[in-house]
């Protein structure tokens, strides 16, 4: 059970109404993730209209698909179940069903094993690894991937602090 109320968009102040409308207009869906954020303005934009506005610069540098991959295998490491029912439910939308055995491509599996080791131990990525990434992207790139990264860890806590109730799926 949520340990925190999710705000009633039809009830709401009209400043969580603008924010709500804002967010649909630029086509985005309302989750229970967002109506327990809206409870304050700040943190929603910051944890998630900021997230999207990373997030379209992480699917312009790598694709949409392989930052789909990159955010779902963090979810998957965090074990938050809000995102990875989220995620899962993309990728399943998209004809993939068995996420552990699909065909990726080198970058793609590159950018899950990263996603999964800053999950696990950001301070614990090797160089070895970093080294590849260097290798294959730009700084620009690496930068824009770490942020999503540390929004996606942001969200699976949020998530899992207040015990946020995953989407029907």
């Amino acid at each position: 059970m949520a340990r925190i109320s999710m705000i009633n968009p039809e009830t709401a102040g009209e400043d969580v109404r603008q924010a709500l409308d804002a967010h649909v207009a630029a086509g985005y869906r309302v989750t229970n993730e967002k109506r327990t954020l809206l409870h304050n303005i700040p943190c929603f934009e910051a944890l998630e209209v900021q997230s999207y506005a990373v997030d379209r610069e992480l699917q312009r540098l790598v694709g949409k698909r392989a930052a789909d991959f990159f955010e779902y295998a963090i979810s998957l490491e965090n074990d938050c179940l809000v995102c990875s029912t989220y995620f899962g439910k993309l990728l399943r939308q998209n004809g993939i069903t068995d996420f552990e055995h699909f065909d990726f491509t080198e970058d793609e599996k590159l950018l899950i094993e990263f996603g999964r080791a800053i999950a696990r131990n950001p301070k614990g990525v090797s160089d070895e690894l970093f080294e590849r990434l260097r290798a294959r992207f730009d700084e620009e790139t690496i930068v824009v991937l770490t942020t999503m990264g540390v929004f996606m860890i942001a969200n699976n806590y949020f998530n899992d602090i207040l015990q946020v109730e995953p989407e029907r799926v």
